[in-house]
């Protein structure tokens, strides 16, 4: 039996935090997990060429820089045994900066935002922020222009709370404006200032970049406080973004440390844009999953008939983010199904299929973990509450493959900080590990 060691917990929790301390938005995600693949030796494939793929090879493949799949050919490929694939998603909510953003109200330089996804606004208020993204360059090729992708690790921005003696019921629940309150300030007015993309300069600055060269930009408030351990013995993490780079984490490194690639092709996908749907040329409800396996299969000589064949006894594992049962609230949680951190790894479950596990594919992952140390849960929804969804639906409906959903109970999810065990990461990526290298 393998077991779980805590000094291996602790060690693999702090290369988690530092990984989502380096994260700051959904394309920093992609930048390191580019730069683990390459560190172990994967082979980056351009999407705009032909493939000729090897059995034995290691690749991985990026789209709109926030969304990347890596996947490992068996040195003696059995077709029958389909494609076994690990999903994720790579945002988490949070604020998207609006085209000509500065606002001045009384001498007060704000930036005009729009919110992405559903953070829980009033825990962005009275913390130091900065801005990370992408910024697109001119370039000589019209339709390929050059990105850079920046973080201004500063602490630049805050968004402050009205005070109480102006706001005298604040403790009792109080509507947020989302045009007005939630809008960060960057600077005061002096003798120095130009309003005229402002923010635009300052970044160009920071980054080494002519500003005349900047055509547009992706750019996104990010909590710049660390995450740590927490806990009298050390056993929680609060970061941001928990969900969902815990799973992004586990999935790649699972992967990586995976060497049994002997006969199936193991796929890891990193989706953009699950907290707004998914619905996006580069989210999990496109056909960017499906048509790169197809093109594997091609790549690799075989036929559409063969790649069809392989789906039919194909597998997929939704990671995502799942709820614990939060103590002074335990009214919002099932009875018999909350979840507890440092117990396992939730397995979601839905009667209206919000989630793909179903009996026939909770009995795959609990093989799947046989004769091993790593725990697992259920989690399901309290009736009356609705909960929510992921891209385990949305996949294994593109895909039309079995699917489970699965993911680690955690509180304060959608906060700008959220509360895990450090347990539960490493039974996740236990579980990745395993989950590539069982037939």
């Amino acid at each position: 039996m393998k077991k779980i060691k805590e000094l291996s917990v602790k060690t693999y929790a702090k290369d988690l935090i530092e990984f989502i301390d380096e994260s700051p938005s959904a394309y920093h995600v992609i930048n390191n997990s580019v730069d683990l693949l390459l560190e172990n030796k994967f082979e980056e494939l351009n999407i705009n060429e032909k493939w000729e793929l090897k059995e034995g090879g290691k690749y991985f493949v990026k789209k709109s820089d926030s969304t990347i799949l890596s996947f490992t050919i068996g040195k003696k490929l059995d077709l029958s045994n389909g494609f076994r694939i690990f999903g994720s998603h790579t945002d988490s909510p949070g604020f998207r900066i609006k085209p000509n953003p500065e606002m001045i109200t009384n001498g007060v330089v704000r930036l005009n935002t729009e919110v992405y996804g559903g953070p829980i606004l009033n825990t962005w208020f009275d913390r130091p922020l900065s801005i990370a993204g992408r910024l697109i360059i001119k370039s000589k090729k019209t339709f390929r222009p050059e990105v850079k992708i920046i973080s201004i690790e500063d602490k630049i921005l805050t968004i402050p709370n009205l005070a109480i003696h102006q706001n005298r019921e604040v403790n009792n629940g109080v509507k947020i404006d989302r045009q007005n309150d939630t809008l960060p300030i960057i600077s005061l007015i002096n003798e120095s200032f130009e309003k005229e993309n402002y923010l635009l300069k300052f970044i160009a600055s920071k980054s080494e970049i002519n500003y005349e060269d900047i055509l547009d930009f992706d750019l996104y408030l990010y909590a710049t406080e660390k995450g740590d351990l927490v806990g009298i013995n050390k056993e929680l993490i609060s970061a941001p973004k928990l969900d969902n780079l815990v799973s992004v984490y586990a999935g790649l490194i699972g992967m990586i440390e995976n060497e049994n690639i002997d006969n199936k092709i193991n796929v890891f996908v990193g989706f953009d844009n699950e907290e707004i749907g998914s619905a996006t040329k580069q989210g999990a409800d496109s056909n960017y999953l499906i048509n790169i396996l197809e093109r594997i299969i091609y790549g690799l000589g075989y036929t559409r008939n063969d790649f069809l064949t392989m789906l039919s006894s194909s597998f997929m594992l939704s990671a995502d983010g799942a709820h614990a049962a939060h103590p002074a609230h335990m009214v919002k949680t099932d009875p018999t199904n909350c979840g507890k951190m440092n117990e396992g790894v939730s397995i979601k479950m839905s009667a209206n299929q919000r989630y793909t596990s179903d009996a026939y594919s909770i009995g795959v992952i609990k093989q799947v973990i046989d004769n091993t140390d790593i725990k697992i849960q259920y989690f399901v929804n309290q009736s009356n509450e609705i909960g929510g969804s992921t891209i385990g639906p949305i996949s294994s409906t593109h895909l039309d493959v079995e699917a489970i959903d699965l993911g680690i109970p955690m509180l304060a999810m959608h906060s700008v900080r959220e509360l895990c065990g450090i347990k539960d990461v490493y039974y996740l990526k236990e579980l990745a590990k395993e989950f590539f290298a069982k037939n």
